[in-house]
């Protein structure tokens, strides 16, 4: 028996990897445009491809050395295209990203049906399942009853005392696997207010892959952090190490722990208000380890997806023979999959492995051609998965996308409802493009952004003499 449930598939959406762009670089980069993008992720291509859709000259500046920020595919390192970041979109009926798929030649595919939930070395009986499932609900309930009340909590606070041998497994869907947080640091009002995430949706080319098609059209300057950015109006842009861009509006799509960690300077400085959401925001720890097998070792299905009855925080969630391959992935979060990231590969992969073995009763180890582990909270562009406000947070989304003069901060954080989502990235950019056109006198104030015409082939720029190669901003 399968288990349809939005959490236990949720998290995998809001974090993120992709094929490198080919390309060349130019001889400079322009110095004056409309509008600057920081960050080439899903905010800063939805952005830019609206302000083209305006007919205003626009500038994507990516620190990275590919776009797709937290969406980005490995396509050819084993038997099937495998996401680093993101994985699902939602809402296929009202997701823009899904409509434009079709137009860059990337397959939709709906995701598994159901997951299958492990006890020990078996699969959960049908009863146990409804009882796991009537279980989810009730701490659902919980934590949906607790944000109505005067003061946000913590989720964990929120949890009835009488979950019973299903106590961790709930914490850990409920919390790393949604949010990439515990449930103790996680807002109940946060949690509550995420749409429900049962109608997911996968690219049989990896999401990566569909962020590059859809960037490839823009104008992009790939391995050009960002050092400074100045939005006092009077003298409005971007500093790089290859130079000044001058620009009437900036939008800023970095992570909230870029934007916390004094990475990107300000001229003027960033008011305290914002500095204190992003923090309120910070993003939580989600990282995935990929093993794929001569043939299956573990005996399952395409495209299964289980998690186990744990007793402890040290779980995991599985997702097997992805498209039909030997692919597998291990996906870990919350403050477990934070210190075991610190500890490196190796020591993620032994974990991915000593796991399987505990829950298959086979040595599989043997049986492993190849394998790779993501470390998102040491990319020094991103700092970690996905945003998830701390108790009492919550109001901070709608704060960190205030527009500040001339300056517009976008990503999947200032999205009230659709937090630690590509679609609520995409759609914040969206946002932060439109305002930014009114604020330019592109549009007036009641008039909306005409819709998208097809961009003029995309010129490239690069920094020249980068020295490293890391996965971009949002």
């Amino acid at each position: 028996m399968t288990i349809s449930r939005r959490s236990l598939l949720g998290a995998a959406a809001g974090l993120v990897v992709l094929p490198a762009f080919a390309s060349r670089a130019f001889a400079a980069l322009p110095r004056e445009v409309d509008v600057v993008v920081v960050g080439a992720g899903a905010a800063g291509i939805a952005a830019a491809r609206r302000i083209v859709a305006a007919g205003r000259k626009v500038i994507v500046v990516e620190a990275g050395a590919q776009a797709g920020g937290r969406c980005l595919t490995d396509p050819d390192g084993f038997d099937a295209p495998f996401d680093r970041g993101a994985r699902w979109l939602h809402n296929p009926d009202s997701n823009p990203i899904i409509r434009l798929a079709r137009s860059v030649g990337v397959d939709i595919v709906p995701a598994p049906p159901g997951q299958k939930i492990r006890i020990g070395r078996r699969n959960a009986r049908a009863r146990e399942t409804e009882d796991y499932l009537a279980t989810l609900v009730r701490a659902s309930r919980a934590i949906d009853d607790a944000a109505r009340g005067k003061v946000d909590v913590a989720s964990a606070a929120a949890l009835p005392n009488d979950l019973g041998d299903w106590g961790a497994t709930i914490a850990f869907v409920l919390g790393p696997h949604v949010s990439g947080k515990d449930l103790k640091e996680l807002s109940a009002l946060d949690e509550s207010r995420a749409p429900d995430r049962n109608a997911l949706s996968g690219a049989r080319q990896g999401l990566g892959t569909l962020l590059s098609r859809l960037a490839a059209p823009l104008p992009l300057a790939l391995s050009t952090p960002v050092t400074r950015i100045v939005w006092n109006g009077r003298d409005t842009g971007v500093e790089t190490a290859s130079g000044r861009i001058t620009a009437r509006a900036v939008i800023l799509t970095a992570s909230t722990n870029v934007l916390a960690s004094g990475a990107i300077k300000f001229t003027p400085e960033l008011p305290k208000r914002q500095l204190d959401a992003a923090a309120k925001l910070g993003l939580g720890s989600y990282d995935r380890i990929a093993l794929q097998f001569k043939g299956n070792p573990l005996g399952l299905s395409r495209d299964e997806v289980i998690v186990e009855q744990s007793n402890s925080a040290r779980t995991a969630a599985l997702y097997a023979n992805i498209n039909g391959s030997s692919l597998c992935t291990v996906d870990i979060g919350g403050a477990f999959g934070r210190d075991l990231s610190a500890q490196g590969e190796a020591a993620m992969q032994a974990f991915a492995l000593e796991w399987l073995g505990k829950l298959f009763g086979s040595d599989i180890t043997a049986a492993v051609e190849r394998k790779a582990a993501t470390r998102w909270n040491a990319s020094p562009f991103v700092l970690g998965a996905m945003s998830a406000a701390a108790p009492g947070g919550q109001p901070s989304r709608k704060v960190l996308a205030e527009p500040l003069g001339n300056l517009f901060i976008a990503g999947e954080a200032t999205s009230e409802t659709l937090w630690g989502t590509v679609q609520g990235a995409w759609e914040s950019g969206d946002r932060a493009a439109e305002a930014a056109l009114k604020r330019i006198g592109a549009l007036k104030s009641d008039e909306p952004a005409k819709p998208e015409r097809k961009p003029k082939k995309r010129r490239t720029y690069e920094a020249t003499g980068a020295a490293e190669q890391w996965p971009g901003l949002r």
